[in-house]
């Protein structure tokens, strides 16, 4: 199984839009682990969406839905409808 995930930086209000088989680990990894890049920079991150798919292939049709314009629209309604946007 492959979940295709958003995460939400509410002391930034960005967003991340990833794929992976293992959530946990890779969770762990934009909030603890790394000491560079995107992520790193606008921690902390909660977990916004998730979605599984069966196979590698599908997860990364879906990522790459979620990273056009309609999709990051999608995307920002739905954090908005969750009442993760702080005021």
């Amino acid at each position: 199984m492959y979940t295709v995930y958003v995460l939400y930086s509410q002391s930034y209000n960005k967003i991340y839009i990833g794929y992976t088989s293992n959530m946990n680990q890779r969770f762990k990894s934009h909030n603890e682990l790394s000491n560079k890049g995107y992520t790193y920079r606008y921690r902390p991150w909660v977990i916004a969406i998730t979605e599984q798919y069966q196979t590698k292939q599908e997860a990364m049709a879906r990522e790459k839905r979620l990273k056009g314009g309609q999709g990051r629209a999608y995307i920002w309604s739905e954090i908005e409808r969750l009442g993760l946007i702080s005021a």
